[in-house]
């Protein structure tokens, strides 16, 4: 459980986040004011996990006692995050009352309780107001909201959407249609709109008493028949129970279960079109398929977080099955040998520019192997694998190819990052590594050596993947090594020849599945990465040394993308990082030390997960995506596999 005190709450910040498995979610400040456009109650996803618009963004909550003057709940005095439920404590003329968040797996419904905890009974005031806009866009006062009262709340028709909030018991709603202008401090701070309008039917008052809750439910369908708010959370503390119980029997540590806890927000169902692709919903048109949201507030599912992710959300997390799911998903979408990017809303086009998630994708199915034993799965996906290879030796988009000089993958496209470094405005490329980056090389020779493995085990030939493989090292281990620093080049054969900043890229050669680079020279990089990029949180994008170096993180799109992995801090690299250093070093007690910092940023940012990005300098603020899935899948990964029980 994680706990906050009043001067905690007070700190904008700070932000819960609640989500139903669709790619939906809830989230706010703990101190009750929305900062950002993407704070809301009813954050739905019309095509799981995309197509998300805000419904309902707030909910004005104010207590009326025998005095009849109305006191708002503001700020609370107390938070608490019990599994994934956070609860808010208000102290208010004598009384303590309670505010509990939750959703519902697998529909588009919030549902917000209220109790009395001590005090005389008193009556609750609250007034909705509604947004009904894209997440990303801001709404102004246009429209004729079509809003209709009925004996438990409003329907509200708007833009197109449709939402409903509901009161349990029956309270008396009273029509008073209105429109309240908001500020979004956040945005404002990101350089962008920060202002919208939301428009409010009118209020709805009930008597709250001890051992009386009133329920808020606000959702995108009306309430079925015979439903009850004791069995929603019931249901959502028995979410929490399951995520706990797949850890499976041991003594695991509040890091882990905290860990797992914020692993199952990212594991979420997406609605497919395509009539050829498995499904696993039992009849109707429809396609259900699992993926991996990869973060909140604002990622869909993209090809690159979830192959690395993957392992740590799912293996690490006990839910084997939904990795093959999730496999499934994107094996499906391979074409010309490619993963795509990332996955985006109906009628939006598939992006396949990048050239590492194909190749994360051995590494998913190796650690699914490694820990499933499910080779008929993994020999299924072999001829597919076998046209990756093939694509990638004889080229496939963005001009990515073997360069048959020396057996490395090579691609060069203006305009483009196609490595995890891709941040750019508009056709501005901060990182472009156009030639042959050191992480492609060492998933690249990864890939072969894997391919060599489940051929022999297919009883198919393997010498041409063996032989590729081992010419691949060769090449690498004669070429990026850069004695003058003690570390490997970044990027070879580079526009402007071999690049030899030091970034953490390199740890990908050191510690995946099939080590590119040992020995001496691997203990020394190592070495070197400690030393100049190791923070408390990850791994610094660049060495401080390097006149580039950026360790702050804000301002605009373009000042923040000139910042994004020019030396701001990543959680995600402390996967390949510890990899590494037990490859290297042998020593599973650093991997305690490593993770221990995280359970001090569950009480900041987004309470009980982990971030995007941390700045690069004390007191490493934490920056970006308040919940990130590979930031928390990476860290699972390593407090399951090597954390000594």
């Amino acid at each position: 459980m994680v706990r906050l005190d009043a001067e905690e709450c007070r700190d904008l910040t700070r932000e819960w986040l609640v989500t139903n498995g669709l790619g939906g979610y809830a989230s706010g400040t703990v101190a009750g004011q929305n900062t950002r456009r993407y704070h809301g109650l009813l954050m739905a996803a019309l095509r799981p996990p995309v197509q998300r618009v805000l419904l309902v963004a707030e909910l004005h909550a104010s207590l009326i006692g025998a005095a009849g003057k109305p006191v708002p709940l503001t700020i609370p005095s107390q938070m608490k995050l019990a599994g994934l439920l956070p609860a808010f404590r208000y102290a208010i003329e004598g009384r303590v009352l309670e505010r509990r968040i939750w959703m519902e797996q697998g529909h588009n419904r919030t549902v917000i309780g209220y109790r009395l905890l001590a005090g005389a009974p008193a009556t609750l005031r609250l007034e909705p107001f509604f947004a009904h806009r894209p997440a990303d866009l801001h709404r102004s006062q246009r429209g004729a909201p079509d809003a209709s009262r009925f004996a438990r709340g409003w329907r509200v028709s708007l833009d197109g959407l449709t939402s409903y909030v509901e009161a349990r018991p029956s309270g008396s709603p009273i029509d008073s249609p209105s429109w309240i202008r908001v500020e979004h401090r956040a945005e404002r701070e990101r350089v962008l709109d920060d202002q919208e309008e939301l428009f409010s039917p009118g209020t709805v008052e009930l008597l709250i008493q001890p051992g009386s809750p009133v329920t808020i439910i606000a959702g995108t369908d009306p309430l079925p028949d015979g439903w009850s708010a004791a069995d929603s959370l019931l249901a959502a503390r028995r979410f929490d129970r399951q995520t706990l119980e797949a850890l499976g029997d041991g003594d695991h540590d509040g890091m882990t279960r905290q860990l797992a806890l914020a692993a199952s927000q990212f594991r979420v169902n997406r609605v497919l079109d395509a009539p050829t692709l498995p499904s696993l919903a039992s009849g109707g048109g429809e396609q259900i398929q699992r993926t991996i949201v990869a973060g909140y507030p604002w990622f869909a599912d993209w090809g690159r977080d979830t192959m690395i992710a993957l392992r740590g959300l799912t293996l690490a997390a006990g839910y084997p099955e939904q990795a093959r799911q999730i496999l499934t998903t994107f094996v499906a979408f391979l074409d010309q040998g490619m993963l795509p990017n990332a996955l985006h809303d109906p009628g939006e086009p598939t992006e396949f520019n990048t050239i590492d998630a194909t190749l994360w994708l051995f590494q998913a199915l190796h650690h699914y192997l490694e820990t499933t034993g499910d080779w008929a799965f993994v020999n299924a996906q072999l001829p597919a694998l076998e046209e990756v290879v093939r694509w990638h030796v004889n080229g496939t988009r963005f001009g990515i190819h073997m360069d048959p000089t020396d057996g490395l993958l090579s691609a060069s496209a203006p305009g483009y990052g196609l490595t995890w470094m891709d941040a750019r405005d508009e056709d501005w490329v901060v990182t472009p590594r156009h030639g042959k980056p050191i992480e492609i090389a060492a998933l690249w020779y990864n890939a072969l050596r894997l391919m060599s493995d489940w051929a022999s085990r297919a009883h198919a030939p393997v010498a041409r993947f063996a032989m590729m493989a081992e010419r691949a090292q060769r090449a690498a281990q004669a070429r990026y090594w850069f004695e003058a620093g003690g570390y490997l080049y970044d990027v070879v054969d580079g526009p402007e020849g071999s690049d030899a900043s030091l970034r953490p890229n390199q740890l990908m050669a050191l510690g995946l599945a099939y080590p590119l680079v040992d020995g001496e020279r691997a203990r020394r990089s190592l070495d070197r990465v400690t030393e100049k990029l190791l923070t408390p949180f990850g791994l610094r994008t660049l060495s401080p040394d390097d006149p580039r170096y950026q360790h702050r993180f804000g301002g605009d799109h373009r000042s923040r993308d000139a910042t994004y992995q020019m030396g701001i801090v990543w959680p995600w690299l402390l996967g390949p990082y510890l990899d590494a250093h037990q490859r290297i070093h042998g020593d599973p007690t650093v991997v305690a030390r490593i993770l221990a910092p995280f359970e001090a940023h569950f009480r900041e940012a987004g309470i009980g997960t982990v971030s995007e990005i941390f700045e690069a300098e004390p007191p490493y603020r934490p920056a970006g995506a308040i919940a990130q899935a590979w930031s928390v899948g990476e860290l699972l990964w390593r407090a399951r596999r090597y954390t000594p029980r």
